[in-house]
């Protein structure tokens, strides 16, 4: 899937709003009728249609009563009692999730920042949010990287200058640091028990004009894998285990935080398909951990690197192969001229060869819905791994010492 993420890069000019080629991004709503107007007239006029529209209410009522009343009557015939009138229920769900919204809203609003970066003449503009009170902001890569000067606008409109403490070089993600402290910060969630189909709530600064906007949705996939551009569709990269949402995401909501119902942050917006509608991405939060605690300790943002290239065993795969078993990962290369493992690489050093399997480390299993990636995620660098690996049908338990995953540029 081709995708592309917004912010416009610090290399380019910001383009002005076209509203005209942003018009499909925008929901349509029914004509407004201002104060002094009157709404056309059609027909013979408003009396008899309220009159039959009443009618009409009335007897549609009585026979909905009816038919919710047989839904809920039990098997026996009784009636069931209820100290509450009917649809109480059903406004009280509506009213919860209102409240979750804009409870959520409210508690990391205060967090969200505007980031404006500039390189030379060129200048581009992102979102961001505080996750610790020292100054301390993460945001997307793809928002500040290659600028000569950064400066982020709090929620209360101060405006601080910044400088990029690191990229990351796994994902698209950054850390800029301001000089301040007892800055307002979110709360930070979790992302591992994500499912689809629950509350989404994005915020940041579209068009770098509507400040904290709000939109809502749900997670629509997880786990997805996605090419994204640039803003100028002239490089692009490779984005895995990403959320996917139908909470609008819009130029300038590169870097902000998405919510679960309870405020906390489970995700980073990155970037959106703009061939279809209701689809955008964010990093999942516990991607991101262990790089924001890495800058807080002030250390260098390193993420720890086997040196294989894999693809998931699945029943199809495993049919397909004839393999002894359907899940792990299967060291393999998809074109000749590359190997599977990188000579000299941690894997090399380990023995790993192509063909291998790897189906859990340190004891944890490697499935679909934990690869290889989301297992040595949390290490560090140097650490040692057990990995337990499949090769021509027996299992052997092979040490792996972690290296530095190479800057992907």
């Amino acid at each position: 899937m081709e995708v592309r993420r917004f912010g416009p890069a610090p290399s380019q000019a910001a383009p002005p709003p076209t509203w005209r080629a942003a018009g499909q991004s925008w929901s349509t709503r029914p004509p407004v009728v201002q104060a002094g107007e009157q709404a056309p007239r059609r027909g013979r006029g408003l009396g008899g249609v309220v009159v039959i529209a009443l009618v009409v209410g009335i007897l549609s009522g009585s026979l909905s009563a009816a038919a919710v009343a047989n839904l809920i009557r039990p098997a026996s015939g009784d009636p069931v009692s209820s100290s509450q009138p009917l649809g109480t229920n059903v406004s009280q769900v509506h009213i919860d999730e209102s409240s979750a919204v804009i409870n959520a809203v409210k508690a990391a609003t205060p967090a969200v920042v505007t980031i404006q970066s500039r390189q030379g003449a060129a200048q581009g503009t992102g979102s961001g949010f505080i996750y610790d009170s020292d100054g301390w902001i993460v945001t997307n890569k793809h928002v500040v990287n290659g600028a000569t000067q950064l400066t982020v606008i709090l929620n209360d409109s101060r405006e601080l200058p910044a400088e990029v403490y690191g990229i990351d070089t796994l994902t698209d993600l950054a850390i800029v640091k301001v000089d301040a402290t007892g800055l307002p910060t979110v709360e930070i969630g979790n992302s591992a028990d994500l499912e689809p189909g629950q509350l989404a709530i994005a915020i940041g600064n579209p068009l770098a004009i509507f400040e904290n906007t709000v939109t809502t949705g749900v997670i629509s996939g997880l786990g997805r894998q996605i090419r994204a551009g640039g803003a100028t569709q002239t490089t692009s990269e490779q984005l895995n285990n990403l959320i996917q949402t139908d909470a609008a995401i819009n130029p300038g909501n590169s870097g902000g935080p998405l919510l679960d119902s309870t405020g906390q942050v489970i995700g980073i917006n990155t970037a959106v398909n703009q061939d279809a509608q209701g689809i955008g991405f964010a990093i999942p939060i516990d991607v991101a951990k262990p790089i924001m605690q890495l800058a807080v300790d002030g250390k260098p943002l390193e993420r720890p690197w086997i040196g294989v290239y894999y693809q998931p065993v699945t029943k199809q795969l495993a049919d397909d192969l004839n393999l002894s078993i359907d899940y792990g990962v299967l060291i393999d290369s998809s074109t000749a001229d590359v190997p599977a493992v990188f000579p000299g690489s941690p894997a090399d050093d380990a023995g790993l060869k192509s063909g291998d399997i790897i189906v859990a480390v340190d004891g944890d299993r490697v499935d679909a819905d934990h690869d290889l990636a989301t297992r040595i995620l949390p290490h560090q660098p140097g650490d040692h791994v057990t990995m337990s690996v499949v090769s021509g049908g027996s299992t052997r338990e092979v040490t792996v010492t972690l290296g530095t995953l190479p800057d992907q540029g």
